[in-house]
């Protein structure tokens, strides 16, 4: 059988012209796609652009809040240090042996006269592991403030039992934990102490605390609360039958504008203790409350006269 020569000639030229024809058909639909690109609504260009102005209002308030919070604390380091210096200038300088000698003395003191402060630490059925971790920490810190005071505390962790996460935290945290010069015990406040002597201070309490009495024995609730379950403290205060107190913040200080809008009154025990060494050696709230309340807060000492009646303290100093 014998084919048509042309045969092979119309299907090269068949295949030519399906071959352009598809050249053709993509350069079309490249034309498309760089139409549709070009044609895009003009209401994405502007949902982007809200975007990126979003993102970029946020990060200029994150950077001027930290700024803000950078110049706070440059400002409460600069008052430390004029603090130390002015007492390190009538002080002889001691080799670190001598100095922790002194510390363990006025801390020996401290157990036999001192101003007795319980942290109540019945509460941490309440808390998550992580918050517990970070009460663990707030005891060491309390508990090397206490060290470098002039006039320390007496200090007890009260309700501390030895099968607690808390005290297997505060063991595994903080070195040496079990040499700390402190009283540790199972007991409550008012198993060691009258419960007409206790204070137990709380941010919820009406009354304010206007003074700090060495009859008393003042408790601090060891608790951390990141979920801010209300009035905690002040309900185990009613579940023990003691006075209640506030530190004076409403009295001396005032809210501060600040970024966030952010103000509280809550603190950690570390800080409140801090607030309480300095009232009890100065006897000044103004001064404690300016040297050891956190700027972060969101409050600053009132300028000028508080609005209580100025402080004094009822112990004798001698």
């Amino acid at each position: 059988m014998n084919g048509d020569p042309r045969g092979g000639e119309v299907d090269v030229g068949a295949e030519m012209q399906l071959n352009g024809v598809s050249a053709l058909m993509e350069l079309l639909h490249m034309d498309v796609e760089t139409e549709e690109v070009k044609s895009r609504p003009a209401t994405e260009d502007a949902a982007c652009s809200r975007n990126i102005l979003r993102k970029q209002r946020h990060w200029e308030r994150q950077v001027a809040a930290k700024k803000s919070k950078r110049k706070e604390e440059k400002q409460r380091r600069k008052l430390h240090r004029k603090q130390e210096a002015g007492t390190s200038t009538d002080q002889p300088q001691f080799t670190k042996r001598v100095i922790k000698a002194i510390t363990k003395e006025r801390l020996a003191e401290a157990q036999s006269a001192g101003l007795k402060l319980c942290v109540d630490l019945s509460m941490t059925d309440c808390m998550s592991d992580k918050e517990i971790s970070r009460l663990a920490g707030q005891l060491r810190r309390l508990y090397g403030s206490n060290k470098k005071a002039t006039r320390p505390f007496h200090l007890f962790l009260t309700d501390l039992r030895e099968d607690s996460c808390l005290y297997r935290e505060c063991i595994r945290m903080n070195d040496g934990f079990l040499n700390y010069m402190m009283e540790i015990t199972e007991e409550s406040c008012v198993d060691l102490f009258p419960p007409e002597s206790v204070v137990y201070l709380t941010p919820d309490a009406e009354e304010v605390l206007e003074t700090v009495d060495a009859d008393k024995v003042y408790v601090l609730g060891g608790l951390v609360d990141e979920s801010i379950q209300k009035k905690l403290s002040l309900v185990r205060a009613r579940e023990l039958s003691v006075h209640a107190a506030r530190l004076p913040i409403d009295e001396y200080m005032v809210k501060n504008d600040n970024v966030k809008n952010f103000h509280s009154k809550i603190l950690a025990v570390n800080q409140v203790l801090d607030i309480l060494l300095t009232f009890w050696d100065t006897g000044s709230w103004t001064e404690a409350l300016q040297m050891w309340f956190p700027p972060g807060k969101g409050y600053v000492v009132a300028p000028g006269d508080s609005l209580m009646p100025s402080a004094t303290q009822t112990q004798d100093k001698g």
